[in-house]
């Protein structure tokens, strides 16, 4: 199974997919962060002279695309997750599942202010990453979502239904 895990920045995705590895300890699984196939920085649009990190112009999707395929073949449950995993439309092809983690822009406000690993982001580009994540980072019809409040705990009975993983014995 391969399930993809979309969201704003700061909204909860990488947390999901460790909280859903550990409800399946005996099974191979894996997580793959589509931030580790973004493009060198020399490729990647800018905006105001910054990189823009937010365009799907920033992902080397074919690359992302083989790493999903190669893992789905040794992993019983193979997690996807970031900004705009569900941007490509070849890569929504290989999804079984997807849950869209949702916040307000209050929330990523808020949890951005504690996120410093970029350094201190100005207002204009905190905005930039929101409107981006409305353009480029929404599930595409046709997909087998479920949407996860990211402000709340998540809804373990809910979500593991929704999953309905057949743990191989």
């Amino acid at each position: 199974m391969i399930i993809g895990i979309g969201g704003a920045s700061r909204a909860g995705k990488t947390t999901l997919a460790e909280w859903i590895r550990k409800q399946f300890p005996h099974q191979k699984i894996q997580i793959l962060c589509q931030d580790d196939y973004v493009f060198p920085t020399q490729l990647i649009p800018k905006i105001n002279d910054r990189i823009d990190w937010e365009h799907p112009d920033s992902i080397d999707h074919e690359a992302f695309r083989k790493a999903i395929i190669a893992e789905s073949k040794s992993n019983d449950l193979v997690i996807v997750e970031g900004l705009m995993v569900f941007y490509d439309q070849q890569t929504n092809a290989l999804f079984d599942k997807a849950l869209q983690v949702e916040i307000d822009f209050d929330t990523f406000l808020e949890r951005k202010k504690h996120d410093h690993r970029w350094g201190h982001e100005p207002a204009w580009y905190l905005k930039h990453i929101w409107e981006s994540h409305l353009k480029y980072g929404k599930i595409p019809e046709g997909l087998f979502a479920m949407k996860v409040d990211g402000t709340k705990n998540f809804q373990k009975a809910e979500l593991l239904k929704f999953i309905d993983f057949k743990a191989k014995k």
